[in-house]
Formats: structure tokens, C-alpha cells, sequence
């Protein structure tokens, strides 16, 4: 706090070197995640024919490149749509999952909720390796059915276990409270607990939408020539040519999960899903 000297002016307290020194290691730790962003965005406006920085030139060549490369554009619908889609079906399957063990006592409740994140404690190679062989004895082929299928499995750990952290803060006295007033189970779960765990759908299903959207060894099982993501068609364009275009579609995907996200903070706001 300041101190008020003699004259009237208030002294400043003196400056803390450790919160100096943290402050300069947080800074130093944006500018190290942003800088390779930074790097690409402006290699993307290059008017060289190949990948350098600094660019010796100012050119939007590489973006009409982009748009004009039909399975770059088709691979981002294909993306976009996969997303949105593995975000509905995790959300369906991950909320009533979350529910049901959140409060439970019961061991085997336990046992479900450690389960429900094995997605995300195995490699993503050896998940799509074993759903390859499992989803041919179904006889269901490489597609976008596939394709719903992984990206939904890997979107149901961030659902759930984000939807199970908020629940378990909700006092049960707010459930016994309508049970009491004469609401059934159905009622309970609509008007009581689905608008409080709001904000752990929304943060579960931001993640498990951008996770999707930039997903590459679950996509590189079961993508086919007509459903292939747009990481999958970037790796398999850059094995052949590294040109500027690359720079170009990879900064229009971070533009849509900015935009995602500046949707989602108009709609909901961004703090509210920070402070479950």
C-alpha cells in the first residue's frame, strides 16, 4: 500500500524484483507462443515462390492459391462440418456420462469416470489403430461415418469431464429443492441442472470442436479421397511442395477458431467460462 509523506504526495511502495522478474518470464512466454503464428501469418503475405523470412514482398498471390486448390477448400468444409458434428454427438453421449457418476458413491462409478478419459491418456495412434480394426469387423469403411465416430470418442473426455467438474460444484440442495416442490426428474434435469452446468458444455465443447478441427492421426485412418480433413490434405500437400500457400491456409484456420472464439464470448462470454 502507499504510504502519504509530509508534503502530501503519496509514496510509491517500492517494487517487488520477483513479480519484475515473473512478469518478464510471462512475457518472454506470449512472445514464444505468438511468434510462430506471427512468423506464419507473415510468410502467408510473401510475394517469394517459396517459404522465407522476412518476406521480400507484399503479395495476396498465395491466398488465391488457396482458394483456388480444390481439396484445400473442400478439406475445410469437410473439417468444419466433422467438427461441429463430433462436438453434437459428444455433447449427447459426455452430459448424461457426466451426470450419472459425477455424485455417485458407488465404486463402479469410480472406475466409469477414470474410464471416460482413456481417449486422452492414449496415444492417438494406437486408439486409431484399434478403432480401424474394430470398425472394419463392422464392415463400416474409411468415411465420414468413420471419421464421426474417432473425432466423437475424442470429443467425449472434454465434454464430460468438464460438465462433471461444474456439476459436483452445484449444491444438491438446489435438486432436493425442486423434487420437494414437486418436479419431476425430467424437470429437475431442464429447468435446474442443465442452465448451471451451461458453462462446462461450452467450455467441454470448444475444446473438443478445436481439438477436432486440427485432429491428424485419427483423421489420417479414416479420411478417403472425398473426406479427407484439411491437416491431412496440408501434410500430403507439403510432401510434394512447400510453397507459401501452406502459410496462406493455415492462417485462414487460425482466423476460424478466432472467430470461434469471438462468436462464442459475444454469445456467452468468455469469463463465464473461466470461472467454473
Amino acid at each position: 500500500m502507499s504510504e502519504i509523506t509530509r508534503t502530501g504526495r503519496k509514496r510509491r511502495p517500492p517494487r517487488n524484483p520477483a513479480k519484475l522478474v515473473l512478469g518478464l518470464w510471462a512475457g518472454l512466454f506470449v512472445v514464444f507462443l505468438l511468434l510462430p503464428m506471427v512468423v506464419v501469418v507473415a510468410v502467408s503475405f510473401s510475394s517469394a515462390s517459396f517459404v522465407s523470412f522476412p518476406i521480400p514482398g507484399f503479395s495476396l498471390r498465395w491466398y488465391a492459391r488457396a482458394f483456388d486448390y480444390a481439396p484445400f477448400m473442400s478439406s475445410l468444409l469437410t473439417s468444419i462440418e466433422l467438427a461441429v458434428a463430433a462436438t453434437l454427438v459428444g455433447t449427447l453421449l459426455g452430459i448424461p456420462a457426466a451426470i450419472a457418476v459425477a455424485r455417485s458413491r458407488h465404486p463402479v462409478a469410480n472406475a466409469m469416470s477414470n474410464f471416460l478419459l482413456t481417449p486422452l491418456s492414449m496415444p492417438e495412434i494406437v486408439l486409431g489403430f484399434a478403432l480401424l480394426y474394430f470398425l472394419a469387423s463392422l464392415r463400416i469403411g474409411s468415411g465420414f461415418l468413420s471419421l464421426l465416430i474417432a473425432h466423437s470418442i475424442v470429443a467425449i473426455p472434454y465434454i464430460s469431464r468438464t460438465v462433471m467438474s461444474v456439476y459436483r460444484a452445484i449444491p444438491a440442495s438446489h435438486e432436493e429443492a425442486g423434487a420437494v416442490l414437486g418436479a419431476s426428474r425430467f424437470q429437475i434435469l431442464r429447468q435446474i441442472i442443465l442452465p448451471q452446468i451451461m458453462p462446462g458444455v461450452f467450455a467441454g465443447g470448444m475444446f473438443s470442436m478445436l481439438i477436432s478441427f486440427d485432429n491428424v492421426s485419427l483423421s489420417y485412418f479414416f479420411g478417403s479421397a472425398h473426406t479427407s480433413t484439411l491437416p491431412v490434405v496440408m501434410l500430403s500437400y507439403m510432401e510434394n511442395q512447400f510453397d507459401p500457400s501452406i502459410a496462406a491456409i493455415s492462417t485462414i484456420q487460425m482466423l476460424i477458431a478466432i472467430v470461434t472464439l469471438f462468436a462464442i464470448h459475444r454469445a456467452y462470454g468468455i469469463q463465464r467460462l473461466t470461472s467454473m
